[in-house]
């Protein structure tokens, strides 16, 4: 069976109370979605939510089911509001720490401030769920640090069975 993936179908969540009213514009996940033109993906699904654990963890359920990756953007800080770890947390069922790890140390280049992110990444299913910050800068940071290795982690977590050496 080939595994070689034709076209990774995306789903972008914005989490933030003020989008979700329509008090604020989503510039984070349009971002996301230039970001992925250099690769082969589609942002498929895209919705602003609002800061709710339960809404979060459904809509990460109905997308494991649709998309190859659900990038969420926001909610990842310290606030009250900031559930979106948690949320994630009670939905993967295999945890990638490494991807959180780099995306943290990335940060760590230009602030200090980086390593209070409780973004999180693992699978569920066969979906790649990675949460992102919700700044666009960080966005921008974040995804970019690991970009490169998202369409071979689909790949492996869809079950090619090819050596990961690197070339």
């Amino acid at each position: 069976m080939n595994y070689e993936l034709l076209m990774i179908t995306v789903a972008v969540l914005t989490l933030s109370d003020k989008g979700s009213k329509g008090e604020r514009e989503d510039t984070s996940g349009p971002l996301i979605g230039e970001m992925l033109k250099g690769m082969d993906a589609r942002v498929t699904y895209y919705e602003v939510l609002p800061d709710e654990k339960e809404v979060i963890k459904e809509k990460l359920r109905e997308y494991s089911l649709k998309a190859d990756l659900i990038l969420t953007t926001g909610g990842t800080g310290l606030s009250p509001r900031d559930v979106t770890p948690d949320a994630t947390l009670e939905v993967i069922e295999r945890e990638i720490p490494g991807i959180a790890e780099i995306m943290r140390a990335e940060g760590m280049k230009k602030t200090s401030r980086s390593m209070l992110s409780r973004a999180v990444a693992g699978t569920r299913g066969v979906a790649l769920i990675i949460n992102l910050p919700g700044s666009p800068r960080a966005v921008r940071e974040n995804l970019g640090a690991i970009l490169d290795v998202i369409p071979h982690a689909i790949e492996k977590i869809k079950g090619d069975t090819k050596e990961c050496a690197a070339p």
